[in-house]
């Protein structure tokens, strides 16, 4: 029998709370309920879950906040809820270290389909097997101890920028539409045409010192997607 996967809900309406908490253990997931910022940090702390539903709009914390707090000593995965739909808080949120969203009202068949492809993401990442380092004009991408390094720094990628930037870069000079690198690094596709890939690359070359006029790296294919420079 496989390991039950545990998942924390934290949202302070108790009804969405418990709609959450409902559908997941019916998708045999164990399930912990917080619903304010100190609480969620204090059961993340305790339980270790392998996954956080997070909503942005806590009283007092807010979920940004709870976000960074909950990756401070470690990486848990995080699929932040939000009523909000405007792309700045999307970003926000990505920014302090979420790697998905969902904006309420969300139907929880999509929620679930998400929870899965995020935990199915880090399976992927822990099973997979690896290649050799990939270097390019000063960075090395190294898949068998998940770092990257740019002149000789360590770059600090959360597991999903690492996966962004290895799939390109694997694959120099391929061009990767928005839907592909949802395919392969998400496992499905987002609804709102791949403006969260656009916001995790962007994340990504900041880190990387990137030009955008003159990227090193991660070139942009106007109207189709992203493909990792070809050649030395």
């Amino acid at each position: 029998m496989s390991e039950q996967r545990s998942v924390l809900v934290v949202d302070d309406e108790e009804a969405i709370a418990e709609a959450v908490r409902l559908r997941l253990e019916s998708e045999g997931y164990s399930v912990q309920v917080a619903f304010d910022g100190p609480e969620a940090i204090r059961l993340h702390g305790e339980h270790h879950p392998d996954l956080v539903v997070l909503d942005l709009m806590l009283p007092g914390m807010d979920g940004l906040e709870v976000c960074r707090e909950i990756q401070r000593d470690g990486w848990t995965p995080v699929l932040m809820l939000t009523a909000r739909t405007d792309e700045t808080d999307k970003v926000a949120g990505f920014a302090a270290g979420a790697d998905d969203y969902l904006t309420k009202p969300f139907s929880l068949r999509e929620l679930a389909v998400r929870v899965k492809a995020i935990l199915r993401r880090m399976d992927n990442i822990r099973t997979a097997k690896t290649s050799g380092p990939v270097e390019h004009d000063g960075l090395v991408i190294d898949p068998q101890r998940r770092r990257t390094l740019l002149d000789g720094e360590e770059v600090g990628l959360t597991p999903l920028e690492f996966e962004i930037l290895a799939t390109l870069a694997t694959e120099p000079g391929v061009v990767f539409s928005r839907e592909d690198l949802m395919d392969k690094v998400w496992g499905y596709r987002d609804y709102a045409g791949g403006r969260v890939v656009d916001s995790h690359v962007a994340r990504i070359r900041r880190k990387l010192d990137e030009d955008g006029n003159e990227p090193r790296f991660i070139r942009t294919v106007h109207g189709v997607g992203y493909a990792f420079q070809d050649g030395s």
